[in-house]
């Protein structure tokens, strides 16, 4: 049942609510699960990819049948790896070895790991990960040398962390440091993924000759939910803001939770956007070479997610204070644009582009670079998706020259009868609700507008024709 406060903000937020209905109604599945076909322990690893994520268990559940189960144990091996690593309970001594021999395990009979603490949210995962291993065991060789190849890349670089006093002490501390953190936990992800789309047959083979656009998409999930979540990582005494970026406006990296470092706090945390905002056009660039709908979706969503949490963390202090996220109805809205195109997709960058370029403040010592680098993504989407043609320009200049030659014309209009206007309203006023109602359920009266807009352009045309058949004939009588 939804909460009290969840109803009193849709109500004053329609759109949302409007974009959570189409996208429960309306939204089809490029492709969809068939249960029936699948073995007992599929069908529990599936149920673990609920439990662990349930945005990307709805994603990876519409991918094509031949992605859909590798993507799944990818996901939950990773999930399981970072469940080790993610737990301080466990020393350091004893997490270790299992980190970097994870990727052995994985074609062990019966293996798991039950040294997490009970409280630890994917516990469960690690304690019957038999089930992993037993479906991992059924997928394509090339599929398990992928997933094997990155599980050991992360392990040994999650290992080589944890045995890094310096960095369980003071958390990162150089730029390069912390784009090799992001690298290890997310762009073996991507270099992962973007090797299975091409063994597939999904993805173009330039995407592996260009190894700097997967690791842009990986960097810059990861960086975003590091900004994001800087208050949650706080409480649970965990520094990943680099410390050569918040060493530049506090002594300590506990000052920037100070109220009376508002200011300092916000010129921090854009210090950290444009850090992310420098992966932003590479991670578009990469979409372009994508070639099957489902896994263009499963991909871009992601990103389009990422955008807009960049936009609403931006000048917004709220995120020192507590761990925010956009609404469920901007989720759906995201969903539902990122499922169409690239050109779509490509526009939900622009505008939340120009949301943080019309919130960067002159004051923020960024301030200069934050522009351009706003301005490198908008150029690069401009340099494929031009947003004014040379034909729209001319139309518009015809038009704006006939207007200006037309006079004003006086309003000839009589009284009109009372009983008339009361009717009208009533019309009105039905008309309207009508179209409220089919509008939150979703109907698209932009396409139902083209439409007309077609069948007149034709009349009209037919019309001329014949007009100018008339007059030629008439023409032929006279002479």
């Amino acid at each position: 049942m939804p909460k009290a406060t969840d109803v009193l903000y849709y109500l004053f937020h329609v759109q949302e609510l409007r974009s959570i209905i189409q996208w429960k109604v309306w939204h089809n599945a490029v492709h969809e699960r068939d249960e029936s076909k699948e073995s007992e322990s599929a069908k529990i690893c599936f149920q673990y990819l609920d439990k662990t994520s349930r945005s990307f268990s709805a994603v990876i559940q519409e991918l094509h049948p031949d992605l859909l189960l590798p993507v799944c144990l990818f996901y939950l091996i990773l999930r399981g790896l970072d469940t080790v690593e993610d737990d301080t309970s466990i020393p350091a001594k004893t997490k270790e070895p299992v980190l970097r021999k994870f990727h052995e395990n994985l074609e062990v009979d019966g293996w798991h790991f039950d040294g997490n603490r009970p409280e630890e949210k994917d516990r469960d995962l690690l304690v019957n990960f038999r089930y992993v291993i037993e479906e991992f065991k059924k997928i394509k060789p090339a599929y398990k040398e992928i997933i094997k190849d990155i599980t050991e890349k992360m392990g040994n670089g999650m290992a080589d962390y944890c045995l890094d006093a310096e960095f369980n002490e003071v958390g990162v501390k150089t730029i390069d440091d912390y784009d090799l953190y992001c690298f290890y936990v997310a762009g073996l992800v991507g270099e992962g993924l973007t090797r299975m789309f091409v063994e597939s047959g999904f993805g173009n083979t330039a995407l592996l000759q260009r190894p700097e656009l997967h690791r842009s998409m990986g960097l810059f999930l990861q960086k975003v939910n590091i900004i994001r979540d800087v208050r949650e990582d706080f409480d649970d005494n965990r520094k990943f803001w680099p410390k050569e970026i918040w060493s530049r406006h506090v002594d300590n990296f506990g000052d920037l939770f100070k109220p009376e470092n508002k200011e300092k706090a916000l010129n921090c945390s854009s210090d950290m956007i444009l850090n992310a905002l420098e992966h932003a056009d590479e991670c578009l660039f990469y979409l372009a070479g994508l070639r099957e709908q489902s896994v263009f979706n499963f991909c871009a969503i992601p990103q389009s997610m990422a955008i807009a949490t960049l936009d609403l963390c931006f000048q917004n202090y709220a995120m020192f204070q507590r761990n925010i996220k956009i609404t469920k109805g901007e989720a759906c809205q995201l969903m539902i644009e990122s499922t169409q195109n690239l050109q779509v997709v490509c526009e939900v960058f622009r505008k939340h582009i120009h949301s943080i370029r019309k919130k960067n403040r002159p004051q923020d010592p960024n301030f200069l670079k934050i522009s351009i680098a706003c301005g490198k993504v908008e150029q690069f989407i401009e340099s494929i998706f031009p947003s004014q043609k040379v034909e729209d320009v001319l139309a518009k200049s015809k038009a704006e020259g006939a207007q200006a030659q037309v006079k004003a014309q006086p309003d000839d209009s009589g009284d009109t009868m009372v009983i008339f206007g009361a009717v009208a309203t009533m019309l009105v006023v039905i008309a309207v609700s009508m179209l409220f109602v089919a509008w939150m359920l979703g109907a698209r009266f932009d396409m139902a507008y083209a439409e007309l807009k077609k069948a007149l352009g034709e009349l009209s045309a037919q019309l001329s024709g014949r007009n100018l058949t008339s007059a030629t004939e008439s023409g032929h009588g006279e002479l």
